[in-house]
């Protein structure tokens, strides 16, 4: 069959345009295409889900290590209260208190010495106004040992006030301590009260024990110098000589 020329031209123009329109219907080429490959997906996942769980606990961590470091700048705050300078006056006064013993003090040397003075054998070649003198002097030093017991308890009850106020402030301190140093600092602050407390009590029983030992040596020796006084009273020609008395007169 033998086609027209203008047929043959329409022809081939239909067959030249055949690629044209069917262009936009062919696949790009296999390198253009974007893949999914859910299993290549999933193992991102997990290795996204493992790298978040590991950065969870890196914050935990530092979490944890932030809190211990507060916990130990807790533990090593120190108290900011400190009772010493109170219990070192109240030790001070009760010190000057002892210090200020009459006559006898609290030394050993000086004691020895004392009572070999005083308190020792009533001579027996001493005048009767040397006599009265020595028992004049320890009723003296009896007295103010006395005295000085009074003003040391008295001193001591001076301090229960203080005392008690810096007891007060130091539980309070113990009981909103943040840290344990802090409970421990307050803890030893109560212990050296406690102490201080204690020679307050040691003072007064020293005191009270000096004045009653200075009441027995005075007796002692008053007992002492009695008998040698009777002895003298009758001894033939050295103590009462008898005589006539007269009650009325004519």
């Amino acid at each position: 069959m033998t086609l027209s020329r203008p047929r043959a031209l329409t022809v081939a123009v239909a067959l030249l345009s055949v690629p044209l329109t069917l262009a936009p219907v062919l696949s790009p080429p296999a390198q253009a295409l974007t893949v999914y490959d859910p299993w290549n997906y999933a193992e991102n996942m997990i290795s996204a889900a493992r790298a978040l769980e590991q950065i969870n606990n890196q914050i935990t961590s530092l979490q944890n290590e932030a809190q211990m470091l507060i916990n130990q700048a807790r533990n090593l705050a120190s108290l900011p209260h400190s009772s010493l300078q109170q219990i070192q006056q109240s030790v001070q006064r009760t010190q000057q208190l002892l210090g200020q013993a009459q006559s006898i003090t609290f030394d050993v040397g000086q004691i020895d010495q004392a009572f070999q003075q005083r308190y020792g054998n009533i001579p027996l070649s001493a005048s009767d106004a040397h006599l009265v003198a020595g028992a004049r002097s320890r009723w003296q030093t009896t007295v103010g040992g006395l005295q000085d017991a009074l003003r040391v308890q008295a001193g001591v009850v001076g301090n229960v006030d203080a005392n008690r106020a810096e007891m007060a402030t130091l539980v309070g301190q113990s009981q909103g301590a943040t840290g344990a140093l802090q409970a421990t600092q307050a803890g030893n602050q109560l212990l050296a009260l406690q102490s201080q407390q204690l020679s307050d009590l040691i003072a007064v029983m020293s005191a009270n024990g000096r004045a009653e030992a200075l009441s027995e040596a005075e007796r002692a020796t008053a007992a002492e110098q009695g008998r040698e006084q009777r002895r003298r009273f009758l001894t033939p020609g050295a103590g009462y000589q008898a005589g006539t008395a007269r009650m009325f007169s004519n």
